[in-house]
């Protein structure tokens, strides 16, 4: 992204922007940066910063490429270490690929302590990785007394700890700390007093601050307040005070208020001035002691580098010794100090990548002044890991010398054989997938030689719009799986790693690929997927199949983690966040008041017209062949589902271009003329309500009726877009002649526009009604009447052909600017937006609302990915780096934490997952989610035999039966007491080679009136010996 071109590239940036805006993308677009160091966490920082799209990146590194390095950079292969190349020359092209639009250059000179930093001044940011401390205080020092200043940020990696600093000068000015979008809220009151007090509308919680200002716009009577800023006072959630508002005029009606947003400064330190007294985030609270305890750790480490010239051999007590010895003044946890020092030399993977992500997010912060930056200590460890190998023998960490030396140092080489040797499963291949399988490939997760297997799968194919993110692909590689594609990639990092990827969703319909045999062979199960549903069936597989899983995810600057452990945690499904809230079907239609409403509006009218109708009209005519027999069928008064809405279709059916355009000019008149007009006949503007209020208040908005006028370029895309729609789905050809503004303008010329007569039809108010469907409404006597002689008409006038029969039903494509989707929505939408004085919104935004687009960023799923990985091993999970416990022993459920990173309020915080609950239905027995019933039939076994044994094997009495979403026995249906006779076989019946299902049984409760009480699943086998009958 050139300086001197200021485009956005939304095909590629379009998810980015959503997260920092355009303002702080053109920022990043003029800014250089400057990244010493190329190992491990450099790599990982460089991948990010290239990713989000900054000007230009000069990567500095003066060492060779190493067979070590393999385990821990991805962007060194074997080949660069056999011909002895350096690691930036080797890196720096592989980097440049990521994003054509940054200038990736490269400097191998030395850097230390003589070097002249003025060649720093040309950048706005530096970054230092495996740099001694000296130096890093040297260049901080001169990045702090520039003017402006040069933003600093400093990382390292020893081992089983990390730290990031951050200093950004004297005084650094964020213009937006939080990121949050401001919301509209609407007033319920406000009283002329001092201090006058706001009461929102619908108790609907305000959250603001004491402090913070907002602005009035639309309030009624007090216009006084209109357009205006008042500090607020918090009184509730649902109030505040503005000062003094005695002397307005009274508060008629009406109203809403948004927060503005304020610019906040934030003080920086040296890392001189900050070493003796730092400034640190606390992000494990059950842990608040170890930021300073690994502070004090790793200055000692970084005295034993500048007094030895190295770092503590492994596995040298006297060196550990040593290293113990230079924090004698600061009271220091002695294990912590003696880990370190086993484990500096080496490397944990997914640590670097967690803490490279983490500080690509500040180098964001730093050049754009957006989001709230850390200060200014970061610091991590996996002392959980380690802790428990300290009885294996020194050998066991020493080198081999292949690729996994780094991670042999910190885990030694039975916990990397057991690595090798896993089975995962993992979902989805997107941003988090592509890293996660990076991560396996330096991990040497799943070893062909070992037996070990890494399985994934995702349906989709790649996108431009992906290349921001997943780092695995490259333009070359768009329409292309993203599984396959992502295998060879990682092949490249690891050619050892067996890896099968699959094209398949994770649902019902493929039980019989991912069979209960298939999750039973698996070790670890990983979620990257980004819906909940998928997520939800995905941790049902887990809980049935006892496996454990890691679920990670990302919106934007925030992300989380959570590792699901049988019989020790709840599982994902245990815990559901609230629905989301649905737009009342009134306001839809009538009565929007905030431009996500006409937004949802055009995106309804776009599946309606170009989905549904096309998607209903062609299951018709699949169904019913033959319009003579429909016809026959009708006149006999036959009633035939749909019938009366597909003969409108065919009525009314297009066959040329120019019809498609008076189509949508009819529609324009009824969507922003007629609708207003007939709003207005039935809500007169001074309408009152029984309470004597206006009936027109905020938030409703009364609607101004909108006069055609095809100079105006908003009228003009909306009748192109929608004739063009219509023409797609009419399989209409059109040429780009046609849709100039000279040919549209001769077609309207001839639209007659029939006389609008207000109709007194009843328009839904109830904000509880629901959207009638149109398939099951009753047709009249006089419409069905009208629908005979509308297919006469057609069949008579041979227009029921083949072709007449079938429509093309589109998918909302939100990404390609070129199918006129996008143009449609946004043009209906700010033209509805206009009709009701509401503020529209540009075409990015639309898309966003749209588009259901989840705002994502390069910087967030690197780290959450890598926590994912380090926040299941720095908690002393079940797994030492990814559940290869679970085979050896496990360790007390404390240990298990759920992540949360929220990059935009400097929060990173690590809590403990939930434990899994245990239900007690009756005295002496009970169960929790991970627990699984059996009991054994065979090929007579009635429902009353299976009711009997479970009574019999578990001592409740069963009252409801269930499989799936069949209902087996309910005692209050009518006939499910005759199926007690029934055999298990008949019920069910199971496929041939089906040797078990899954039932959910419900039990009485203890006393009359409460509801049943849900059991766990109850495991049918239908043999005595659980084989196939």
């Amino acid at each position: 992204m050139a300086a001197d071109l200021m485009e956005i590239d939304d095909s590629l940036y379009s998810r980015q922007r959503y997260v920092l805006g355009d303002s702080a993308m053109h920022q990043m677009a003029q800014s250089s940066v400057f990244l010493s160091g190329m190992g491990g966490l450099g790599v990982e920082i460089a991948k990010n910063i290239v990713l989000a799209g900054v000007k230009a990146v000069t990567l500095h590194d003066t060492k060779q490429c190493e067979t070590w390095d393999l385990g821990s950079n991805f962007f060194i292969h074997k080949e660069d270490v056999v011909s002895q190349r350096r690691r930036v020359e080797a890196v720096s092209p592989r980097v440049a690929e990521l994003n054509p639009y940054v200038h990736v250059d490269t400097c191998s000179s030395a850097l230390d302590d003589n070097t002249d930093l003025s060649f720093l001044r040309k950048y706005q940011c530096v970054i230092l990785t495996e740099a001694r401390l000296s130096l890093q205080k040297r260049v901080n020092e001169f990045c702090h007394s520039q003017q402006p200043p040069i933003r600093f940020i400093g990382c390292d990696a020893y081992g089983i700890c990390v730290r990031v600093f951050c200093d950004f000068g004297g005084e650094f000015e964020v213009s937006d700390p939080t990121g949050e979008e401001p919301k509209e809220i609407f007033i319920q009151s406000i009283t002329q007093d001092s201090p006058g007090v706001v009461t929102c509308m619908d108790n609907q919680p305000h959250g603001l601050q004491t402090g913070q200002s907002v602005v009035f716009r639309e309030v009624s009577g007090m216009m006084e307040l209109n357009s205006t800023a008042r500090q607020v006072s918090v009184l509730s959630p649902h109030s505040f005070a503005i000062g003094d508002t005695s002397q307005l005029q009274p508060y008629a009606h009406g109203g809403f208020f948004v927060l503005v947003k304020t610019p906040k400064t934030y003080k920086f330190e040296t890392m001189e001035q900050q070493l003796c007294d730092p400034q640190v985030l606390t992000p494990d609270f059950s842990k608040p002691e170890a930021p300073l305890q690994i502070h004090a750790a790793m200055l000692a480490l970084d005295t034993f580098q500048e007094q030895h010239s190295r770092l503590p051999n492994i596995g040298c007590l006297q060196d550990a010794e040593a290293l113990l010895k230079l924090t004698e003044e600061t009271p220091v946890n002695t294990e912590l100090v003696r880990c370190l020092s086993r484990t500096a030399r080496g490397t944990l993977p997914p640590l670097a990548a967690a803490v490279g992500g983490v500080a690509s997010q500040e180098v964001l912060k730093a050049i754009t002044g957006k989001f709230a930056p850390l200060q200014q200590w970061l610091y991590l460890d996996a002392i959980e890991v380690v802790r428990p190998l300290q009885s294996l023998s020194a050998e066991d960490f020493f080198p081999r010398g292949d690729r996994y030396d780094g991670l042999r140092a910190c885990i030694g080489e039975s916990m990397c054989l057991e690595l090798h040797k896993l089975r995962v499963f993992m979902v989805g291949c997107g941003a988090i997938g592509c890293e996660m399988l990076k991560n396996f490939a330096l991990l040497g997760v799943g070893l062909t030689k070992s037996s070990g297997e890494v399985c994934i799968t995702d349906p989709d194919l790649i996108e431009k719009s992906n290349l921001n993110r997943q780092f695995l692909f490259r333009p070359h590689h768009i329409q292309k799986p993203k599984s396959t594609t992502a295998a060879e990639a990682t092949h490249d990092i690891n050619p050892d790693l067996q890896v099968d990827a699959h094209l398949n969703k994770v649902c019902p319909a493929t039980e019989n690929i991912y069979s209960d045999s298939f999750f039973t062979s698996l070790n670890l199960v990983v979620t990257a997927l980004d819906n909940v549903e998928a997520r939800r069936y995905v941790d049902s597989r887990c809980v049935s199949n006892q496996r454990p899983l890691l679920d990670s995810g990302t919106m934007g600057t925030k992300g989380h983690t959570e590792i699901i452990v049988p019989n020790l945690t709840e599982s994902y499904n245990s815990h559901r966040d609230p629905p989301e809230e649905e737009i009342p079907f009134c306001t839809l239609k009538s009565f929007p008041s905030v431009i996500e409403h006409t937004i949802q509006w055009a995106r309804d009218k776009f599946e309606n017209a170009f989905v549904h109708k096309p998607s209903m009209y062609s299951s018709f005519w699949q169904t019913h062949s033959s319009a003579e027999v429909v016809l026959q069928r009708m006149q006999a008064g036959e009633s035939l589902e749909g019938s009366f809405q597909v003969i409108k279709l065919l009525s009314r059916r297009p066959s040329q271009w120019e019809q498609c355009v008076t189509i949508a000019r009819l529609k324009f008149e009824k969507y922003f003329k007629r609708k207003a007009l007939q709003l207005l006949h039935s809500f007169p503007l001074d309408t009152r309500l029984k309470d004597g209020s206006l009936f027109w208040q905020s938030p409703k908005r009364p609607p101004a009726p909108i006069d055609f006028d095809l100079n105006d370029s908003l009228h003009f895309t909306f009748i192109v877009s929608t004739a063009r729609l219509f023409a797609g789905i009419y399989n209409i050809p059109y040429s780009e002649t046609d849709l100039s503004e000279e040919a549209v303008t001769r077609i309207l010329s001839d639209v007659k526009i029939p006389e609008y007569k207000p109709s007194e039809k009843c328009i839904e108010t109830d904000e509880t009604a629901k959207k009638p469907d149109q398939m099951k409404m009753p047709v009249s006597s006089e419409e069905e009447r009208e629908a005979i002689i509308q297919l006469e008409q057609a069949i008579a006038t041979d227009r029921v052909t083949p072709e007449g029969l079938q429509m093309t039903p589109l998918q909302f494509e939100k990404d390609d600017d070129s199918n006129g989707h996008l143009d449609f929505v946004t043009s209906a939408s700010s033209l509805r937006a206009r009709m009701y004085s509401i503020e529209p919104a540009d075409r990015l935004k639309t898309k966003r609302i749209a588009g259901k687009i989840i705002p994502a960023i390069a910087t967030a799923t690197a780290a959450v990915a890598g926590l994912v990985r380090t926040s299941h091993l720095t908690k002393k999970s079940i797994a030492l780096l990814t559940f290869f416990a679970l085979q050896m022993s496990p360790v007390p459920y404390p240990h298990h934490r759920t992540l949360l990173l929220m990059h935009r309020f400097d929060i990173f915080t690590m809590q403990y997952s939930n434990r899994s609950m245990a239900s007690f239905p009756r005295n002496n027995i009970y169960f929790s989610i991970w627990d699984c019933w059996t009991i054994f039939g065979h090929e007579d076994f009635t429902l009353s035999d299976f009711m009997n044994a479970v009574r019999e094997k578990y001592g409740i009495e069963p009252t409801m039966v269930v499989h799936g979403v069949k209902m087996l026995y309910v005692p209050v249906m009518p006939g499910h007491s005759k199926r007690l006779k029934l055999t298990m076989q008949k019920l069910i019946k199971p496929s041939v080679d089906r040797r078990y299902v899954d039932l959910t049984v419900s039990f009485a409760p203890e006393a009359d009136g409460d509801e049943d009480l849900p059991g766990p699943p109850v495991r049918y086998y239908f043999s005595p010996d659980g084989e196939t009958p």
